[in-house]
């Protein structure tokens, strides 16, 4: 690793205190926070390694290639609504304003969910490029906008085709709204996949510890600059589906200016890290604080 991420003035557990470089600005919505420019805008940093992570030990960094266009397939975790863990139908949003209006989906097909954000090894092995700020082969991949994820999933799909690693029917993909939700609840109605809390008798302020072992948010993020699968998954074995980067989503209103985004990230508030929180953004905004995560699933003639 070799950056320190910083989001608030001091981190509250004494062993991870240090100054900020970077104050966290309030997020009514998320566009106070966003870098909003176009796609070929980029922020580099060079700042001094400080890892901290509070779990499992880190996968290894693929080789080559072709394992780590390998390795992205065999991650993807296959969801099969109707059968075992998988509801036929599952209740989507909520009353709260920045949710989906509640309702029920049922999803019409089987698909695969990759269990991680996509990673900068994995971009940088389709498209030749990283424009993440904060560097790591395993670390998630940010400062992209809505079209440069949509560019990456059609160029992933040929490289994968080619290689025989999907069928030729099968494509690579951003999530709809509703798969990604259904997928982030895992089967659960609550607020969290784990819960209706994120907080445990005397947090206060930004300290969410029964969030901590899910998710990276602005109460745990300052001096950790992980890896994406450190923390626990969700029940159906997806990672930081809570937090670390917010997620580029496709919507019905494909053709808007606006894209929608999901999950929360690490410098905001638990209470914008729900399963229903979605948020509206202009297509060209990018962040270090947005990235997003890939389907695999038949091509819709």
């Amino acid at each position: 690793m070799t950056h320190q991420r910083s989001n608030v003035t001091t981190v509250g557990t004494p062993s991870a205190q240090f100054k900020s470089q970077h104050i966290r600005r309030p997020l009514t919505t998320l566009t106070l926070a966003l870098l909003i420019a176009g796609c070929q805008a980029q922020t580099s940093t060079d700042a001094v390694v400080a890892q901290e992570t509070q779990a499992a030990k880190p996968a290894a960094t693929s080789k080559s290639g072709d394992d780590i266009l390998k390795r992205f397939v065999e991650e993807c975790v296959l969801i099969e609504p109707g059968k075992g863990e998988f509801p036929a139908e599952q209740t989507l949003g909520s009353a709260e304003k920045r949710s989906l209006p509640v309702s029920q989906w049922k999803p019409e097909k089987p698909f695969r969910m990759s269990q991680f954000e996509v990673t900068q090894e994995l971009y940088k092995t389709v498209t030749g490029a990283d424009p993440s700020r904060w560097k790591g082969p395993r670390n998630s991949l940010e400062m992209v906008c809505y079209d440069d994820a949509v560019q990456f999933c059609k160029s992933l799909t040929s490289k994968l085709r080619t290689k025989g690693l999907i069928e030729q029917t099968d494509v690579v993909r951003l999530p709809t709204e509703y798969e990604w939700e259904y997928c982030c609840r895992a089967g659960t109605n609550t607020k969290y996949s784990f819960g209706d809390s994120a907080v445990a008798d005397g947090d206060s302020g930004n300290i969410a510890s029964v969030l901590n072992a899910y998710a990276w948010h602005t109460g745990n993020a300052a001096g950790n600059d992980p890896e994406v699968g450190v923390l626990k998954p969700n029940p159906w074995k997806l990672y930081d589906m809570h937090g670390y980067l917010w997620e580029y989503v496709t919507s019905d209103e494909a053709d808007s200016p606006e894209k929608i985004i999901r999950g929360g990230s690490w410098r905001d508030h638990h209470s914008l890290l729900t399963s229903t929180v979605r948020i509206s953004i202009p297509s060209h905004a990018m962040s270090d604080a947005i990235g997003f995560r890939c389907v695999i699933a038949p091509q819709i003639e």
